[in-house]
């Protein structure tokens, strides 16, 4: 995949692909993220946080993906990348099919793409404010732009306490490791589909802000 650190160009063949869940700091806020898909059928997670891997070639950055159904829906979600001993962060969203969601949360990440921004900032850069950093998201609807997620990193646990627990310290030999690190919950009127997904995150120490957004073209399910 083809990225920029400081406007300089990176490219990286990513290996190993982690989707952490159920990554809130305060146990309320997992609990308010558990009810929403609750709703969905989704059932509760058998320990906070988890762990999911999922296919590295599901990770994209184009501006469009295709998904079966109508049931898919994103999350902006910050976004490590760890090559060797160097570790970035970036932007992406767990796209996720709320559908196959209640029978299976694993085959839920694994079945839709992963959109990412093409833009990094090294992780040292930031290590010393990660708790201001903004995450937002919008979506499309009735064709408008509608807000739909934000919070700070600070309502995320600490990114070095996921780092650890995922094992992306113990794989610094095994090529470049990608980890999407979770999500806030919704603003208003719950987890839902949407054709257009947009997303950034902001950092207000420096003043410079990774953005990217997606189409979802939804594919007829066939039975």
């Amino acid at each position: 995949m083809h990225f920029t650190c400081g406007g300089e160009p990176l490219d990286m063949t990513i290996t190993r692909c982690v989707v952490a869940g159920w990554t809130a700091r305060d146990r309320s806020a997992i609990d308010h993220h558990i009810q929403e898909l609750a709703e969905l059928g989704v059932k509760p997670p058998s320990s906070v946080p988890l762990y999911y891997r999922v296919s590295a070639s599901l990770l994209t950055q184009s501006a469009a993906i295709q998904v079966v159904g109508e049931s898919t829906s994103g999350e902006v979600e910050p976004f490590i990348l760890q090559a060797g001993a160097q570790r970035y962060l970036g932007l992406a969203s767990d796209h996720t099919d709320r559908e196959l969601e209640a029978h299976s949360v694993a085959l839920s990440k694994q079945i839709c793409p992963k959109p990412c921004a093409g833009e990094l900032w090294a992780l040292q850069e930031v290590d010393d404010h990660l708790d201001e950093i903004a995450l937002r998201s919008w979506i499309k609807e009735n064709g408008e732009w509608k807000p739909y997620q934000d919070g700070r990193l600070s309502a995320i646990r600490p990114l070095e306490d996921l780092i650890e627990g995922a094992g992306l310290n113990r794989s610094v030999d095994a090529g470049v490791t990608a980890m999407l690190c979770g999500t806030f919950g919704v603003i208003s009127g719950g987890v839902r589909s949407a054709p257009e997904f947009r997303m950034e995150i902001h950092d207000p120490v420096m003043d410079r802000t990774i953005r990217h957004g997606y189409a979802i073209e939804s594919l007829p399910a066939i039975s």
